[in-house]
């Protein structure tokens, strides 16, 4: 790709919805300058245009996305057949559980969820289609880390914030690293309380038919209820199965 076939303002313009998240719900146009590193008048520029087409609204001294914007994952869920396609296997899993289980992909340093059957509220936060975690600690962005070639993976940590959100939280990349290669080579990953205490999950990839992995299958549930020697003795084989189901269907 050449430079010249990449149109700055585009890049600029999603950089600032990009910048918004639940921690900055509000902008100024101060506010999104320092935070995309634009200058002043181009974040101001970028900003009236999304209030302009409807992607944001402006009380006069703040910007705010509005669901417009919703409009652009959309697009994503509606073009590609993968969520549909395993909305129904996520039902049945979780049906046999009563735990709930998710499927996601990854986007840079994220994991971007697109299905999910809940059963229960695991998290403090809300998930569902269009959510995002962090990948190097949580249970499907290891497993679609560890699917990787080591030197793209290792691109992915160091672009990546690494926070210890618990004492337990492996937030270093030697420990990172090695619990990369542990997962490649067991073909699972298992995740206890390293993003939220009290949090249990367990991934495995998914497979198209000619052998990639284009996604991850998680079950998440509190450790009181499923430790994580629960998960992989009683969840896992389960987990399998939907592992096999769906590879041919993924052309």
């Amino acid at each position: 790709m050449r430079e010249g076939d990449i149109i700055n303002g585009l890049v600029k313009g999603l950089s600032v919805i990009e910048c918004f998240d639940e921690e900055h719900a509000s902008q100024s146009i101060t506010d999104v300058a320092n935070r995309t590193g634009l200058e002043r008048a181009t974040a101001r520029r970028c900003l009236l245009t999304l209030v302009h087409l409807g992607y944001a609204s402006y009380d006069g001294k703040f910007f705010r996305l509005t669901p417009r914007v919703l409009n652009l994952g959309h697009s994503y869920l509606a073009a590609t057949p993968l969520p549909r396609l395993i909305q129904p296997f996520l039902e049945e899993l979780s049906g046999q559980i009563n735990e709930s289980s998710s499927a996601a992909v990854l986007d840079n340093t994220e994991i971007l969820y697109i299905a999910r059957a809940s059963y229960r509220r695991v998290m403090s936060i809300n998930l569902g289609a269009g959510a995002r975690l962090p990948a190097y600690c949580t249970s499907m962005g290891r497993i679609l880390l560890a699917a990787l070639p080591p030197a793209t993976a290792r691109a992915v940590l160091d672009r990546s914030e690494l926070i210890a959100y618990t004492e337990k939280t492996k937030a270093d990349l030697p420990s990172i690293t090695t619990e990369l290669a542990v997962i490649a080579a067991q073909g699972f990953a298992v995740i206890d309380e390293e993003l939220e205490l009290g949090l249990c999950s367990i991934a495995v990839p998914l497979f198209n038919a000619s052998g990639h992995v284009v996604a991850a299958l998680n079950i998440g549930a509190q450790s009181a209820r499923a430790s994580t020697s629960h998960m992989i003795a009683n969840f896992l084989p389960l987990m399998r199965k939907v592992q096999a189901e769906v590879r041919p269907l993924l052309r």
